[in-house]
């Protein structure tokens, strides 16, 4: 490498340089130096071409700085310089890196794209390791990062996602990242973000290779690699488990062979606590305690007993040797999963005997099954209270007593379906098989209703289909009333049960005063004419909207559902006709006017 002295005429921006050509330098905190001192660092220059003239690999700020004094002050002094071999990239972008991560940290994705482009030109990562004095892994971990999807690059340098979730990103194949940029670009889903990235990639467990007891070459589901760090996950974690839980059992037979009494495997994620356990050699009847971590970790603790066996060893006495299993693990697995498998295929040809477990699993709820019942409370206390009281649940109630009664459960339960597994799988199946299919199926009718989503788009759908006339199940009352705080719906309100005419009338009233007429109206009080079977058209099914503002769940649910029912006839009442059970006719045409203009 020469050093010399370089006319400012004589040098340009090389391609090489890591800041690029295009992009005007950040000369802030640089400039004022050059202005007092000149340039005093070096560039790294290399020829382009011509003896005379060289192009910048190193030092664009220096360059574009020493522009603007030559500028201000008619001409600047050659620029010194240091002269590398030409047609060396690879070398060219190193020195470009080493200055500029010395002097100012480039950003993350800039570095990743540099050190990918060392490789390319022949580079390995222990070169690059040595070359910028970092560890090996540190390398990986930024050829891991520039191997991601331009896209995804750049939302990282736009601070739109974090470098946890690019962290993680790692793991993807491209064709999973192409997935994941598929859900950011879905206004209806959310994409995974942080480390819910790598349960995204892995199905929800992250078990380690380094976790297995088992040599992992025999594993024939697939290995994901974390190219940012230095692991790598089962993407089957079922698999990984038979593999591990066989490891397991053969590590217990060697124990048994080497002595130990009793090898107490517990279940997965249950913990050991040493302090409830005290030291006990293997001669004196001690055991060995095997954990599993959900994680895939396995530890196993020996030479130990229970306080309560410590206290009887103090006392003269032993410990009772532990009865040897019938069956190992591997052989009780096999024996449950043939069984499994043979009532599996006789269940599929029994639809009846299907039906009754599929209710008992429904009511009682399993280590695979879990059925929530709707919660029925509402954002008030009135508005729990309203639906307590209201009609429908008191027909629903009466129902799910006799349900209750047949399954032998008292009929003050607050529902049939089971919570938190307070109910016993086994006797309700035996109590289903007494009940012929048609109270079977009265059973569960009301299990489906406890269970049914409140503020679905099932319900609007359900609500068609069953033909319901709110108007014979449903009054209005104050709790309503008091909930209607808008102004221009107050205003549609009043039209719609007081009439065209008193709505004018009272245009100008308070929304206090209109809610009185409605309510006058409803109860037939006050000398106003009674207006029965009144339902507001949210509340109707199909339901609609008063205004075009939006904003009412039941009708964006009802649309998002209506067309799903080509074939059947649904149509949806005109905008403005409400669901009424003695409507007249002047009622009915009310509701189609605009609305009455309201006073500021």
């Amino acid at each position: 490498m020469e050093l010399k002295h370089i006319d400012i005429a004589c040098l340009s921006v090389s391609p090489a340089n890591m800041r690029g050509v295009k992009k005007a330098p950040d000369l802030t905190n640089i400039l004022p130096s050059v202005r007092a001192r000149g340039v005093l660092v070096p560039l790294i220059v290399r020829q382009n071409g011509s003896p005379t003239t060289y192009e910048i690999v190193a030092g664009k700020r220096r360059y574009h700085a020493a522009l603007i004094v030559a500028q201000e002050e008619g001409s600047v002094e050659p620029l010194p310089c240091a002269i590398m071999e030409a047609g060396d990239d690879a070398a060219a972008l190193e020195a470009s890196l080493i200055e500029n991560i010395a002097r100012l940290d480039p950003d993350e994705v800039t570095r990743w794209e540099t050190f990918t482009r060392l490789v390319k030109e022949g580079r390995s990562p222990e070169d690059i390791s040595l070359t910028f004095g970092l560890t090996a892994l540190q390398v990986k971990r930024t050829l891991a990062l520039g191997n991601l999807l331009p896209r995804i690059r750049n939302l990282y340098r736009s601070d739109t996602i974090d470098a946890v979730t690019v962290r993680h990103l790692t793991l993807a194949s491209k064709a999973r990242q192409r997935e994941w940029l598929a859900l950011l670009d879905d206004e209806d889903a959310r994409p995974p973000m942080g480390h819910h990235v790598k349960s995204w990639l892995l199905g929800g467990s992250a078990i380690a290779t380094d976790k297995a007891l088992f040599d992992p070459a025999g594993y024939t589901g697939g290995i994901v690699a974390d190219l940012f760090g230095d692991h790598s996950y089962f993407a089957d974690a079922d698999l990984f488990w038979q593999m591990q839980e066989a490891a397991i059992a053969q590590r217990v037979e060697g124990y048994r062979d080497a002595g130990w009494q009793d090898v107490a495997v517990m279940a997965r994620g249950e913990a050991f606590h040493s302090w409830e356990h005290e030291r006990c050699p293997k001669a004196k009847g001690g055991r060995v305690y095997v954990t599993m971590g959900h994680g895939g970790d396995v530890s196993f603790h020996e030479g130990y007993v229970t306080l309560k066996e410590a206290r009887k060893l103090e006392q003269g006495g032993t410990v009772e040797k532990a009865v040897r299993p019938e069956l190992s693990a591997p052989l009780a697995s096999y024996i449950d999963l043939h069984h499994h498998t043979a009532v599996r295929a006789k269940v599929g040809t029994a639809p009846a005997i299907a039906l009754r477990l599929m209710v008992a699993h429904a009511i009682a709820g399993s280590s695979l099954w879990r059925v929530d019942v709707a919660p029925q409370r509402g954002a008030t206390d009135a508005i729990t209270e309203s639906v307590e009281n209201c009609a429908s649940e008191a027909d629903f109630d009466k129902e799910r007593r006799i349900a209750l009664n047949l399954l032998g459960l008292n009929p003050d339960t607050p529902t049939v379906t089971g919570h938190t597994y307070d109910r016993e799988l086994i006797p309700l199946h035996l109590r289903l098989l007494d009940l012929d299919d048609a109270m079977v199926m009265g059973i569960l009718a009301i299990v489906m209703g406890e269970t049914l989503e409140a503020g679905s788009a099932l319900v609007e759908l359900l609500g068609v289909q069953l033909n319901i006339d709110m108007a014979s199940c449903w009054q209005a009352d104050d709790v309503l009333l008091d909930l209607i705080r808008d102004r221009e719906v107050m205003g549609y309100i009043l039209a719609d049960v007081a009439g065209k005419e008193a709505a004018s009338a009272n245009a100008g009233a308070t929304a206090k005063v209109q809610r009185q007429i409605v309510r006058d109206c409803l109860a037939g009080s006050n000398g106003r004419e009674q207006r029965i079977g009144w339902v507001p058209r949210w509340m109707a099914f199909p339901p609609s909207a008063y205004t075009e503002r939006g904003g009412v769940g039941s009708v964006e649910r009802w649309e998002a559902v209506s067309p799903l029912l080509e074939g059947q006839e649904a149509q949806e009442p005109e905008r403005g006709e409400p669901q009424t059970a003695d409507a007249t006719e002047d009622h009915q045409n009310i509701a189609e006017d605009e609305p009455v203009p309201q006073a500021a």
